[in-house]
C-alpha cells in the first residue's frame, strides 16, 4: 500500500509537522488560555469560588486520565484516524463551550475538550518519530517542543487579548477555524500509519478507573481548603480515589489482555526516569502560570490584556530553551540538558519567591519567570527523547501518552497541592498579622513558589535515574525507520 488516501496528496516533511504542531499547540494551549478570562468567566456564569478552579480541572483530568487509552488508540487504529476524531471532538467542545449558558454548561464542555485532547496529542508525537528519522529527528521533536511549551505562556496572552477586547467566550472560539483548517490539511495530505493484523482490545476498564483515580484525588486535595485533610469528607473520598487507582494497577496486571500500561515499559531507566522528573517538573511548572496571573491582576492591579502581554517574554524564552536543546542535544545527550534545565528552574523558583505586595513586574516577574521559563524550553526535548528511546514504533503512541499524562497529572495535582498551600498561608498572614489582603495573597504565592522550587530540586536528583544517553543514542531515531519489518505498514485512510 502506498500509505495515502486517494483524495490525498504527496506532502513535504514540513507540512506533516506543522499539522503535528498545529495540533500540539492547541491542545496545550487551552489548558491556560482560561487562566486570564477566570474573573469574567466566574462572573458571568455565576461560578461559586471554590468552582471556579473546575474551569481549569475539568479540563486537566479528563485529559490526564484518557491521554493512556488515546496513545493506546493511535498505536492501534491508526495516527490519521485518532488526530482527525480528537481534533473533531475537541473543536466541536470548544464551540459548544463557547455557548455555555451557565457553569454546569461550560465545565462539561471543557471537559469533552480534554477527552478531545487526550486522543489528538499522543497522534501528534507519533506523527512526528514515524515521520522523521536519524538527525532530522531532534530538529523535529525540538519544533514540537517549543510549540508544547510556548503554548502554556501565549494561552495567557491570547486569553488576556480575547478577552480584553472581545469576549472569554472567545477564548474557546478561536479553536473552531484553526482546528477546522488542520482537519482539512489533515485529510489531504496526512497519509495513515497503522497496525496490522489482529488488534488487541482497547483498555476501556483501565481508562475508567484510572480517570476516576486522578480525578478524586485532585478533587480531595482541592477540597481541603473548606475541608480538613483529617475531616470525614476529605479521607472518604482519597480512600476512594486509593480504591480506584489500586484496581486499575490490578487490571493491568492481572484481567486486561492488553493492558492500557504494560508495566514492563517502566522496567526501562530512561521511560522511568524521564516519567518522574516529568511529573515532578509539571506540578511546579503548570502551577507558575497560575499564579503569576493572580498575582499581576490581584496585587500589581494589571487588567486582562496587560497581564497577558506579561507573559510575551516568557513564550520567547521557552521558544529560545527548546530549540537550544534540540540543536544541542546530539552532543550532550540527555542527562546534561536534564540537570541544566531543573537547576535553573530550582534558582528561578526560589528567586520568584521573592515577591512581595510592594513588587514591580520589572524588578519581581520578568527576569524569574523569563529564567523558569527558558528552563522549561530546554527540559522538553531531553524528556520526550528518553522517554521514547528504545521503545517499540508500535508502542511510541503509548509512550508518549504515559509521559504526557505524567505532566498533566503532576499539573493538576501541583496546582491543587500548591493552590491550598498558598490559601492556607494568605489565611494564616490575615489573621495573625496585621497585614492588608495584597500583602497576605503574595505570601500565599511567595510559599507556593518556594513549594515549586523544592519540587524541582527533587527533579534534579530524579534525573540521575535516566541513564546516559550518549550521542549515538540521541542522533538515531527512538524508533526504527523500517516499519516494515516491526509489522507495521502504511495503511489507506
Amino acid at each position: 500500500m502506498n500509505g495515502a488516501h486517494p483524495t490525498q496528496r504527496h506532502a513535504p516533511e514540513w507540512v506533516i509537522l506543522a499539522i503535528a504542531c498545529v495540533a500540539q499547540f492547541m491542545v496545550v494551549l487551552d489548558v491556560s488560555i482560561v487562566n486570564v478570562a477566570l474573573p469574567s468567566i466566574g462572573r458571568e456564569l455565576h461560578y461559586s469560588a471554590t468552582g471556579l478552579q473546575w474551569v481549569v480541572n475539568a479540563y486537566v483530568l479528563t485529559f490526564a486520565g484518557f491521554l493512556l487509552l488515546g496513545g493506546r488508540a493511535a498505536d492501534i487504529f491508526g495516527r490519521r484516524r485518532i488526530y482527525l476524531f480528537g481534533m473533531a471532538l475537541f473543536v466541536g467542545a470548544s464551540l459548544v463551550g463557547g455557548f455555555a449558558q451557565n457553569s454546569a454548561w461550560l465545565t462539561a464542555a471543557r471537559a469533552a475538550q480534554g477527552i478531545g485532547g487526550a486522543f489528538l496529542s499522543p497522534a501528534t508525537l507519533t506523527i512526528i518519530v514515524t515521520t522523521f528519522h536519524g538527525a532530522r529527528l531532534p530538529k523535529a521533536l525540538g519544533a514540537w517542543s517549543a510549540v508544547a511549551g510556548a503554548g502554556g505562556a501565549v494561552g495567557s496572552i491570547l486569553g488576556g487579548v480575547l478577552t480584553a477586547e472581545l469576549s472569554w467566550r472567545w477564548v474557546l472560539f478561536v479553536n473552531v477555524p484553526i482546528g477546522a483548517a488542520a482537519i482539512g490539511a489533515a485529510l489531504i495530505y496526512l497519509p495513515e500509519l497503522r497496525r496490522t493484523g489482529e488488534k488487541p482490545r482497547l483498555d476501556v476498564a483501565g481508562a475508567i478507573t484510572v480517570t476516576a483515580g486522578l480525578a478524586l484525588l485532585a478533587y480531595a486535595i482541592v477540597g481541603t481548603d473548606v475541608y480538613p485533610w483529617v475531616s470525614t469528607r476529605t479521607l472518604s473520598i482519597l480512600a476512594i480515589s486509593i480504591v480506584l487507582l489500586a484496581a486499575f494497577l490490578y487490571i493491568q496486571v492481572r484481567v486486561a489482555s492488553h493492558p492500557l500500561v504494560p508495566l514492563r515499559l517502566f522496567r526501562s531507566r530512561s521511560v522511568s526516569g524521564s516519567n518522574i522528573v516529568m511529573f515532578l517538573v509539571g506540578a511546579a511548572f503548570f502551577s507558575m502560570w497560575y499564579f503569576l496571573s493572580l498575582y499581576m491582576q490581584n496585587v500589581l492591579g494589571f487588567g486582562a490584556l496587560r497581564a497577558g502581554m506579561a507573559f510575551v517574554p516568557m513564550a520567547l524564552a521557552i521558544i529560545i530553551g527548546a530549540q537550544l536543546s534540540s540543536r544541542i542535544l546530539a552532543k550532550t545527550g540527555v542527562r546534561p540538558l536534564l540537570f541544566v534545565g531543573t537547576a535553573v528552574a530550582t534558582l528561578g523558583f526560589v528567586w520568584l519567591s521573592q515577591i512581595q505586595a510592594a513588587s514591580s513586574y520589572w524588578t519581581a516577574v520578568f527576569g524569574p519567570g523569563s529564567a523558569i521559563a527558558l528552563a522549561l524550553g530546554i527540559l522538553f526535548t531531553p524528556l520526550a527523547h528518553a522517554a521514547t528511546a528504545g521503545v517499540d514504533q508500535l508502542e511510541a503512541g503509548l509512550a508518549s501518552g504515559v509521559l504526557n499524562t505524567s505532566r498533566q497529572v503532576g499539573g493538576s495535582i501541583g496546582l491543587a497541592a500548591l493552590a491550598t498551600v498558598a490559601t492556607d498561608r494568605t489565611t494564616e498572614v490575615l489573621a495573625h498579622a496585621n497585614s492588608g489582603l495584597d500583602t497576605a495573597l503574595a505570601d500565599g504565592y511567595s510559599r507556593a513558589f518556594e513549594v515549586a522550587a523544592a519540587l524541582t530540586a527533587v527533579a534534579f536528583v530524579g534525573a540521575f535515574i535516566v541513564p546516559r544517553l550518549g550521542r549515538s543514542t540521541t542522533t538515531v531515531t527512538a524508533v526504527p525507520p523500517d516499519t516494515a519489518r516491526l509489522g507495521a505498514q502504511p495503511a489507506e485512510g
